[in-house]
């Protein structure tokens, strides 16, 4: 075998595939440099640590296509392929690399699971022969390529029906099917989102317990059951949006036994290499279980086992792909042990999807087979109650009050668990709520401890408290807050009586053999129960990296990116490093990463009790996203250590009206804005200005609850929606331009800028919707002005840290739209693009590094465009119009380099077809293309042609936006601004592309 293996990675987070494959694809990185090979990455996706030069040799940011790939495979002419890391989107491409007779024509070997055995455990026709060779039970179905077929199926079983479209992820294109007008447009889409157009359709198994076993198997035929979880919600909820414990809690060990046996069965037929999640059905009346379906890959579910466990199941899984036995691999969390030794666990884990209803308010939120969920949470704690009240605080989101709590019972949705707990504040017995959901009695008498704990608090008084109480209530998961809001009193008189009574959390380790064998980990969560197990970290100099919580729309892994660069940076320059955290998804979360990992609710109360159990010098804020910012005052308030700026200074940022005094003063222009307080003081403020305005909520992530408004009727609405937490409310005129953004490290006196983000949609797109070119192409004189004004709101504000800062555009004029003082999404974007490690210098600035000076540092040589495009979701929530607006709705981003604009734009828009040449692949819907070609079939008809790839529309009616979200349904690419489909058609003009690595790869020498 050669020294280079090609690695495939999974490209912008979605829905169904996000940055778990972050986090598995750079532990496979690692282990494969471990073993002395030089990795080549595929992944076009900037803001994962995966595509960073600390994790792989070369970083190629490609389409990630056949084509694409056969370019980079010919030039870099790797031995080897390793596409188990990348989900579903690499696993496609590994069979269509075979298929193509690529991986044949240049020698390349895949690493892993074969391609035959990927085909048997995707293809639904041929998983269920398999299945029935081994007897192995599956739910009556059929494998159909027709809606006919689909139809003569339904008439044979009848309704309810479970349609599962093959080599799809997250339950793409598929669902449960009640009725017949449901049937055709399922199918429809279930045949177009599968690659191969093939859809199993299955008799309806809702209500059996839903139970995953995430399996690992090598060369020699070893297995071993790393973790076994079970579903709060049974069959009929897609895995990745229910409530997920681990281990399995109402299985009897015969259940455990039968389904593990079954699962080793069918991970051997497939002749599995590393890495498998196999899903059963399980009826607990009569032990009857169905085979659900099998990933034959790392997956969501083996992040969460990897992290519930503690043993690394990506590392494991490419070692073994490399030849390695199960039982020669050592444990690198024990120490002691081997990778053949299964996990055992002394804890309970709970995971809870992290859903994007509260940002969409107007979206559908009932549950089932197709995920809809951005993210997770994950708890640990020594009882089921603690560990549900623990990831609830991890949410970080306010549950909105349930007016109706059956019907979130009898229709599944995001808000089922907060509903089953107010139907028990109200007496309804457990027994009631079971015969509605088929939720386990166990769950649901969990539940009721919880409720009636609620009730005992709120019967007492503070001086009544007991250390009994006390301490019941804490194993229990109760925070300080919780407490004083069920006893309508102040946080802080919980916590002195807290201390009064003695009563202080404890932490414990994490390390896979339950304390039967010493562990070298420094993986710890906190609990009420027991002893403390751990003591504070040695170390002269302590840091403690506060995490960004769970994946959601405005708030991904490019928050995740910068919190580990931040770890790297303070572990060269001497410093041990303590990481919290609650995403089980990120590398953040990795116990290899900081020197000490706590898995917690990103809160005051746990945060204080680390710092002070742990002796921290120094808190960092500016690295957690939004959420680690809003705690900054808090912190501050309990004394806690915080590096960078005071909350004072933060708060003259982000308050809207201090902020634009201090650019009056400065003499910078701005948007004209009034910050409102209550909905009497907005409408009043309106009168000021034209129509139309813009409504900001403050201290929100992605411009959630943010709306243009055109009218003082659309002014009303907005205002109605507003929730209280939203207040104060700015508003400001809303002016279209150019939009640019920068990111800058400064000193408190000087900055560092690498160049200037030019966006491609104009002003009033939020940014992390829009298209953006860097380095940007504005005159020189403009990117001049933009440094000026950078440098004097450093310089009035004695700013220390990284900085985002946007600004518009118009009529040859710059003004300053706002300010973000902490790392921001494009950070990865400028920190890849310029070569030039932007966190890193921001570290050094925050801690006084007296090595840095940042005035002398050179600017950077930029050689190559890169393009940064938005990937939206919308096939999970396709019941909602995708108009680009102020309030941001991607899920990810992509990013590819060109040596001009045009090569990059090319790229992004590779797998589009070329609207030149075929007629009927776009439809336009709106002014000013008259002179292109555009099909000249009805809209309806059009949109159910196999070449329909492209709806343009840019209206607002409500015609207009039934239509866009009729495209979507139909799998078509909406574009709803001019200006991406002018990028688009400007992309055409590029005839060839070149595979581009990202610059600062080991070829081209050691960076600065």
């Amino acid at each position: 075998m050669s020294n280079k293996i090609l690695v495939v990675g999974s490209g912008p987070i979605m829905i169904g595939q996000a940055a778990e494959f972050d986090y598995s694809g750079t532990q496979g990185c690692l282990a494969l440099k471990e073993e002395g090979y030089e990795v080549v990455l595929v992944n076009n996706n900037p803001a994962t640590i995966m595509t960073d030069y600390d994790v792989a040799d070369v970083v190629y940011c490609e389409p990630l296509t056949v084509k694409s790939l056969a370019a980079i495979i010919e030039k870099e002419k790797p031995e080897s392929l390793l596409a188990g890391l990348g989900g579903q989107t690499a696993l496609n491409l590994a069979v269509e690399l075979e298929k193509e007779g690529v991986l044949d024509q240049f020698g390349v070997k895949l690493l892993g699971t074969s391609v035959r055995s990927i085909q048997q455990g995707e293809d639904r026709e041929l998983f269920r022969e398999l299945m029935n060779e081994l007897a192995q039970p599956v739910p009556e179905s059929e494998v159909i390529t027709t809606f006919q077929q689909a139809k003569d199926f339904v008439e044979r079983v009848g309704y309810p029906i479970i349609s599962r479209p093959a080599y799809t992820l997250g339950g793409r294109g598929g669902g449960i099917v009640h009725e017949e007008e449901e049937l055709e447009e399922l199918i429809s889409t279930g045949l177009k989102s599968s690659p191969i157009h093939q859809v199993i359709v299955e008799k309806s198994i809702a209500g059996f317990k839903e139970i995953e076993y995430e399996i690992m198997r090598d060369h020699n035929g070893t297995c071993i059951s790393v973790c076994n979880m079970e579903n709060f919600d049974p069959v009929g909820v897609h895995t990745g949006d229910s409530i997920v414990v681990a281990p399995s809690q109402t299985l009897s060990d015969k259940d455990y036994q039968m389904l593990r046996t079954a699962a080793f069965k069918i991970v051997s037929a497939l002749e599995v290499i590393g890495g498998c999640n196999v899903q059963f059905a399980l009826d607990p009346a009569s032990r009857q279980y169905y085979v659900i379906e099998v990933n034959p890959r790392v997956s969501r579910s083996s992040a969460l086992a990897s992290k519930a466990t503690g043993y690394p199941i990506a590392k494991m899984a490419t070692k073994v792909a490399l030849g390695h036995p199960l039982d020669q691999l050592e444990n690198p969390l024990t120490g002691h042990t081997y990778a053949s030794f299964e996990p055992a666990l002394d804890y309970v884990v709970v995971k809870f999807p992290r859903w994007p209803f509260d940002k969409f308010s107007e979206a559908d939120r009932k549950l089932g087979t197709k995920m809809r969920a951005t993210g997770e949470v994950m708890a640990i704690d020594r009882t089921l109650e603690g560990a549900f009240q623990k990831a609830v605080h991890s949410l970080d989101t306010t549950i909105p009050i349930i007016t109706d709590e059956w019907f979130h019972l009898k229709t599944p949705t995001d808000l089922r668990y907060f509903a089953i707990l107010n139907l028990l504040r109200n007496d309804v017995e457990p027994k009631a709520i079971h015969a509605e959901t088929s939720i386990d009695l166990l769950f649901l008498h969990v539940l009721k401890n919880l409720v009636d704990m609620e009730k005992v608090l709120h019967g007492n008084s503070v001086e009544s408290l007991t250390e009994e109480l006390m301490q019941k209530a804490k194993l229990y998961g109760f925070s300080d807050g919780q407490m004083a809001d069920l006893m309508e009193t102040a946080e802080k008189e919980i916590k002195e009586k807290r201390k009064e009574l003695e009563v202080t959390c404890n932490f414990k380790l994490v390390d896979t053999c339950a304390a039967e064998f010493e562990a070298a980990t420094n993986y710890v969560y906190s609990t009420y129960a027991g002893t403390n197990e751990i003591e504070p970290l040695a170390g002269e100099k302590k840091a403690l990296i506060i995490g960004a919580g769970p994946i959601r729309i405005g708030q991904g892994v490019e928050f995740d990116y910068s919190a580990v660069k931040a770890i790297e940076s303070l572990r060269k320059l001497g410093w041990t490093t303590i990481m919290i955290n609650n995403n089980p998804e990120t590398v953040s979360t990795d116990y290899e990463t900081a020197d000490r990992l706590y898995f917690e609710p990103i809160q005051t109360e746990i945060i204080s009790a680390i710092v002070d159990h742990e002796n921290i010098d120094l808190v960092f804020t500016q690295f957690g996203g939004q959420t680690a910012i809003n705690l900054a005052e808090d912190l501050e308030r309990e004394g806690v250590p915080l590096a960078g700026i005071p909350t004072k200074v933060l708060d003259e940022l982000e308050d809207r009206d201090k902020f634009y005094e201090a650019l009056k003063d400065l003499g910078i222009p701005h948007v004209e804005g009034t910050t409102c307080h209550t909905k009497m003081e907005a409408w009043s403020a309106a009168e000021q200005y034209n129509f139309p305005l813009l409504l900001r909520p403050s201290y929100v992530i992605g411009g959630q609850g943010m709306v243009k408004v055109n009218d003082q009727q659309e002014l009303k609405h907005a205002l109605d929606k507003a929730e209280k937490r939203h207040y104060p409310i700015v508003l400001d005129s809303f002016m279209q331009g150019i939009e640019m953004e920068v990111d800058i490290v400064a000193d408190g006196k000087g900055i560092y800028l690498p160049e200037v983000i030019e966006h491609i949609e104009p002003a009033g797109v939020h940014s992390g919707d829009s298209m953006a070119i860097f380095p940007s192409t504005l005159p020189l004189e403009i990117k001049e002005t933009i440094r000026g004004y950078s440098e004097m709101i450093i310089h009035h504000f004695h700013y220390k840290g990284i900085m985002n800062i946007q600004f518009l555009w118009v009529d040859n004029r710059v003004y300053v739209l706002e300010v973000n003082p902490r790392a921001s999404r494009t950070v990865p974007i400028v920190s890849k693009g310029s070569n030039v490690a932007m966190i890193d210098l921001a570290i050094r600035c925050l801690v006084n590094d007296p090595t840095l000076h940042l005035s002398q540092l050179l600017p950077p040589s930029i050689t190559e465009v890169a393009v940064k495009y938005p990937l939206f979701s919308s096939y999970a929530l396709a019941e909602l119009d995708h108009k680009l607006g102020p309030n941001m709705k991607s899920t990810g981003e992509g990013m590819c380099l060109g040596h001009t604009v045009e090569e990059a734009l090319r790229k992004v828009f590779l797998e589009m077809p070329d609207v030149h040449q075929e007629k009927n692949v776009c439809f336009i819907d709106q002014s000013g293309y008259e002179t292109l070609s555009s099909t000249s079939l009805p809209f309806n008809e059009w949109l159910k042609t196999e070449e329909a790839a492209l709806y343009v529309n840019n209206q607002e009616s409500e015609k207009d936006q039934t239509r866009r979200i009729q495209a979507l349904k139909h799998g078509i690419t909406v574009m709803s601004e001019n200006k991406t489909f002018d990028a688009y058609l400007q992309s055409l003009t590029c005839l060839n592309t070149q595979p581009i690595p990202l610059p600062g790869s080991i070829r081209e020498g050691v960076r600065p």
